[in-house]
């Protein structure tokens, strides 16, 4: 961080805008820093960075201090990121937000996607080197004289600064989401018809209950299901809830009441992988994102909802009930490892109807409580019962 330097966000009179997007942290090396969202742009000569909620906060990082550059994949609740490799820093460069750091790379991390076209952007802005060509330039021309300088008068000048940035954003985003409507009419009909199908259901399942005992029991609840599965009728999103806390906490109680059922009878736990999927195809066209996926479960066991995110040492990720007892979890895995003799995760998985990922972080828990003891052979993980405690 201690090359980036603070700046108005003005453009240089040669700089031209290459490439923006939107809600991008940065990272100076594996250390957090104040500026984790904003819009990031790059042009011909920097890379500047804008809080997007105190636009005055601007930095920039000059392309000419980058040495390389590296992709990080994204994962389920990691956000992809670019690694820039920096020089070392120079004397006498600009004032900025650090003026020493241990580190010789940030990261840029993008949460709103866009990561592979800023990458090849400004891995191609890198090697062109195109901010050396218009210095040349701009010397040359100042030193031919007043002749060249009336030439460059007559041409278009350059919007400055962050007004100028904006609009060619919204001139880019306008040409975008025109190009989006005409390829995807036909989706947008499907999404019609389908909240047509929404309000059908509900329609029906009011009727089902108004006329209870036209219909036997058995045809009732076969019907529900039939309604069930097409779906959550009206789910929770950012037009309908708002931004922020309104939409986290209204998400996480429809969540809650869709999963918790699920989960308690898939043993207590549900991974979060599952979790992703089963929500999705509930939701139908109105899908999740990892990252509100997540936001939600963590504000569950705040608001005292039955279900609660846990996350095991082992960094696997599971929605479980509240209402699951650990004690009571490992005495039944110790009794089956104790009748069965020993165990590895895919027996495990297979005799309790769970995912192995959860039927080894249940042998783990059991493990760390005492309940079995690990044989780890070149043949896989065993579980066995403890003699150690249940033996003298």
């Amino acid at each position: 961080m201690d090359r980036f330097s603070w700046c108005d966000g003005s453009l240089f009179p040669d700089e031209h805008l290459v490439e923006q997007q939107g809600g991008v942290a940065v990272y100076d090396g594996h250390d957090k820093t104040p500026f984790i969202s904003g819009f990031l742009m790059l042009t011909t000569h920097r890379l500047l960075w804008r809080d997007q909620k105190n636009r005055n906060c601007v930095i920039s990082l000059p392309l000419s201090v980058i040495c390389g550059l590296d992709e990080q994949p994204s994962g389920f609740t990691k956000s992809a990121k670019i690694v820039v490799h920096l020089q070392p820093p120079t004397p006498g460069q600009p004032p900025g937000p650090v003026t020493h750091s241990a580190h010789n790379f940030i990261r840029l991390s993008f949460r709103e996607l866009g990561q592979q076209e800023f990458y090849r952007s400004l891995k191609e802005e890198v090697k062109k080197k195109r901010w050396e060509s218009q210095t040349h330039q701009s010397g040359s021309s100042s030193a031919s004289g007043s002749s060249s300088s009336n030439s460059q008068g007559l041409l278009p000048r350059q919007r400055p600064g962050i007004v100028g940035i904006e609009r060619s954003i919204q001139a880019k985003n306008k040409e975008t989401n025109k190009n989006i409507s005409q390829a995807f009419q036909d989706l947008k009909n499907l999404m019609e018809k389908a909240k047509d199908m929404v309000n059908l259901s509900k329609t029906i399942a009011t009727k089902i209950k108004e006329k209870q005992g036209d219909i036997t029991e058995d045809e009732t609840v076969k019907f529900k299901s039939y309604l069930l599965s097409m779906g959550i009728s009206n789910p929770v999103t950012r037009e309908t809830h708002g931004e922020g806390d309104k939409y986290y906490s209204e998400l996480a109680r429809q969540l809650a009441n869709l999963l918790t059922k699920p989960i308690e009878e898939s043993g207590g736990m549900m991974t979060l992988t599952d979790v992703y999927c089963r929500v999705n195809r509930a939701r139908g066209m109105e899908l999740l994102s990892p990252e509100d996926l997540l936001h939600a479960c963590e504000l569950m066991e705040f608001l005292g909802l039955p279900v609660r995110l846990r996350i095991f040492d082992s960094g696997v990720a599971v929605l479980q009930a509240q209402s699951q007892n650990e004690e009571e979890v490992v005495s039944k895995t110790s009794a089956v490892v104790e009748k069965q003799g020993n165990l590895t995760s895919e027996q495990l998985a297979q005799l309790l109807g769970l995912s192995v990922v959860l039927a080894k972080e249940r042998l783990l828990m059991t493990e760390k409580m005492g309940g079995v003891c690990r044989d780890e052979t070149v043949e896989g993980l065993n579980f066995f019962p403890n003699r150690f405690l249940t033996e003298t």
